[in-house]
């Protein structure tokens, strides 16, 4: 097999914005882009789309944001036969909530083609369901490689049809250890299939797989450093490692981020901030690979609605996050891989908007800051933290408030059933006291403003949804 060095690069920071009707898509394809929003290509997009729906395998290296999701959905989607009712395409995504997300976004761009059965298999939900899905069917499949595995050990999904498979943010599932599992799903997929291998770095944990698994792949690169102008960063030098919390918190009160993202290096670590920052007063929230689904879920939800503004994060657990509007990312100490850091700083400042990068650093930790200062090839200044002053400052609130309901999807509840029940009868709300309707199989959850969250309860409890009554309450601080 050729290995990945023998194939064509291409660099798409050359490449002037194209508009996708330039591309041989289906003109229903093309109708619902339009219908999206989604003219012109992005870097990714263009660089990639080419190759992929000529059939060739492609290696995309771009981060969480860059649109790489819409280049391999259109790929495969592109290649799909609807009148053959099995499994023709595969998308691997090492967490749930990225798989979730990557199942959804493939609906949407799947929206205006006939009968398209996109099924997502996830571990952390019961396997009942899964089996009954695939009893019926399904063209394309998105899912965690432990969850997958198991579906082929029990001869409940078929690969013998696939024609594409990806493997998004495949860095990160070599990271948790699914190597081998990534292993026994490609030996139960046709060795003439293409192959589509998205990641955010391309190290020597990928390259290996890459050669074994891809056939004279186009190699296609963002460049993964970030405007200056978009991401202003700050390195503060604290004395010691109590010091850090202490420094944490000051920075909080200083740009009072409505959403930000503490990232620690370690599972125990993220527990013991976020506990310690709750205990002082902001809302924060730990996301490590401890929680439970459900509290993960919660989490999840929470912040992507404004009514959590800290999420303390290790690295594997915020991959995949699908955050739009980040105002600021926190370093609780350096990452231990230069490019993680990189990567954890392109999660504020997307889309165009600033956004604020704080990394804090410690006398013992001088020789990484050497080296990332030798990585990013520029000269590192550090300096002091805001003044004492701001430390008198009250911690702030979210500007939102979240409800869960207890019916969804199983119940034919849908985003407008809720919106309805809040805005209509005598103790209406108005729909721009709304903020997002997240519907899950057995429950919902809507965010309201933080001011009239007991009034929105009552609403909700005392009205109906659907014709029948439902248990509501409020989650969180």
């Amino acid at each position: 097999m050729p290995e990945t060095h023998h194939s064509e690069t291409i660099r798409p920071e050359a490449r002037h914005a194209k508009a996708f009707s330039s591309l041989p898509l289906a003109a229903e394809l093309l109708d619902n882009l339009e219908s999206l929003g989604y003219l012109a290509m992005t870097p990714i997009q263009a660089a990639s789309l080419p190759p992929i729906l000529r059939g060739q395998d492609v290696i995309g290296q771009g981060k969480t944001g860059s649109g790489k999701t819409a280049a391999f959905g259109l790929g495969l989607l592109s290649a799909l036969d609807v009148s053959r009712f099995q499994v023709q395409a595969l998308v691997l995504c090492p967490t749930r909530e990225l798989a979730d997300q990557v199942a959804e976004e493939l609906r949407r761009l799947a929206r205006m083609l006939a009968n398209v059965k996109i099924l997502a298999l996830c571990g952390g939900t019961p396997l009942g369901p899964q089996l009954n899905s695939l009893s019926h069917g399904a063209h394309v499949v998105v899912g965690t490689p432990g969850r997958i595995e198991e579906h082929l050990r029990k001869a409940s999904l078929d690969l013998s049809s696939l024609a594409v498979l990806v493997l998004d943010e495949a860095d990160r599932m070599l990271d948790m250890g699914f190597q081998a599992a990534l292993e026994a799903i490609v030996a139960a997929t046709p060795t003439a299939r293409q192959t589509l291998l998205f990641s955010a770095t391309y190290g020597d944990s990928v390259r290996p797989v890459a050669e074994r698994m891809l056939r004279e792949p186009v190699n296609v690169e963002v460049d993964s450093t970030h405007d200056e102008r978009s991401i202003r960063q700050h390195f503060h030098q604290v004395a010691d490692e109590p010091g850090r919390l202490a420094a944490l918190s000051r920075l909080l009160l200083h740009y009072r981020p409505e959403s930000s993202v503490v990232f620690c290096n370690t599972r125990r670590e993220t527990q013991t901030v976020a506990d310690e920052l709750a205990a002082a007063g902001f809302s924060a929230q730990a996301l490590h690979g401890d929680l439970e689904q459900r509290d993960r879920d919660q989490t999840l939800i929470r912040f992507a609605n404004k009514s959590l503004s800290v999420l303390v994060a290790t690295d594997v657990a915020a991959r995949g996050l699908d955050i739009d509007a980040l105002d600021a990312v926190f370093n609780y100490q350096i990452a231990r891989e230069l490019e993680v850091h990189v990567h954890r700083i392109g999660r504020t400042g997307r889309a165009g908007a600033s956004g604020v990068a704080c990394t804090l650093v410690t006398e013992k930790e001088a020789y990484r800051f050497e080296r990332l200062e030798a990585f990013l090839g520029e000269t590192l200044t550090l300096e002091p933290l805001p003044g004492r002053s701001t430390a008198s400052r009250e911690p702030f609130k979210p500007r939102m408030a979240t409800l869960q309901i207890d019916a969804g999807k199983k119940q034919k509840i849908r985003p407008g059933d809720v919106l309805g029940a809040l805005t209509n009868g005598d103790n209406a709300l108005s729909g721009d006291q709304v903020g997002k309707i997240k519907v899950l199989d057995r429950s919902a959850y809507v965010a309201v403003e933080r001011g009239i969250a007991q009034q929105a309860l009552a609403t909700l409890s005392a009205g109906k949804l659907k014709g029948r009554s439902c248990r509501v309450r409020r989650i969180g601080r």
